[in-house]
């Protein structure tokens, strides 16, 4: 097995990773987004900042910058012999993981960036099937938790907390899904997810206080 493609598709996706999109976005529009609400460079404060269209471009940039790597290495893994199979999962999967922590960590902002869900996301989609299906239900939990309670924080938390047990669920329920090859990515699925809680934990706080901003709010002092 050949591992320079993968170390340099690592080392790719998390340069990638760490363009901070938000902060562009906003610096176009003559604003400093870290100046701006809660200071993030991510979708929601972009939002704050400029408006919702705004707001789904900067996700959706932010989800490619986790998607296009996953999708680079994919053709890597499919051509590995069976018996390597866990291995190029794993490989793949550290693709995924420098994109997300280079959006998390990112050099050009000294290593001060966002949180990570849309990033996050974009990983998630990239690695079909496996990944792929537990983003796509999800997504649907976020959409219903962002609906019902107008927290982005809080769908994405919730999210975050679903997509393990999701991965979980499908693994057990599909037999061609083995746990022995597939490992990896519960260990993957259950990090990442953490990660982004606890990004999060600021919003938690306002959360518990009753101070965090719903969707449309202008931000509370």
């Amino acid at each position: 097995m050949t591992y320079l493609p993968f170390m340099l598709l690592t080392a790719s996706a998390y340069l990638l990773g760490s363009t901070p999109f938000g902060l562009l976005i906003a610096k176009a529009h003559g604003k400093d987004i870290r100046s701006i609400g809660s200071g993030n460079i991510g979708a929601t404060n972009v939002s704050r900042a400029l408006g919702r269209k705004w707001a789904y471009v900067c996700f959706t940039l932010d989800a490619l910058k986790g998607l296009i790597p996953m999708l680079v290495a994919r053709p890597f893994v499919l051509q590995l012999p069976a018996s390597s199979y866990a291995t190029g999962i794993c490989f793949w999967l550290s693709v995924g993981c420098a994109a997300i922590l280079g959006h998390v960590f990112p050099i050009y902002l000294k290593f001060k960036g966002g949180k990570g869900a849309a990033t996050s996301f974009g990983v998630a989609l990239g690695l079909w099937p496996y990944l792929t299906i537990c983003a796509l239900t999800v997504i649907t939990i976020w959409i219903a938790v962002a609906l019902t309670w107008r927290y982005v924080s809080l769908a994405s938390i919730a999210a975050a907390v679903a997509f393990p047990l999701v991965l979980i669920l499908m693994i057990s329920m599909i037999p061609k899904w083995d746990f022995a090859r597939l490992w990896p990515l519960l260990v993957v699925a259950t990090a990442i997810p953490l990660i982004v809680i606890v990004r999060h934990r600021e919003n938690i706080n306002r959360l518990i206080a009753g101070t965090e901003n719903r969707i449309l709010e202008k931000p509370k002092s």
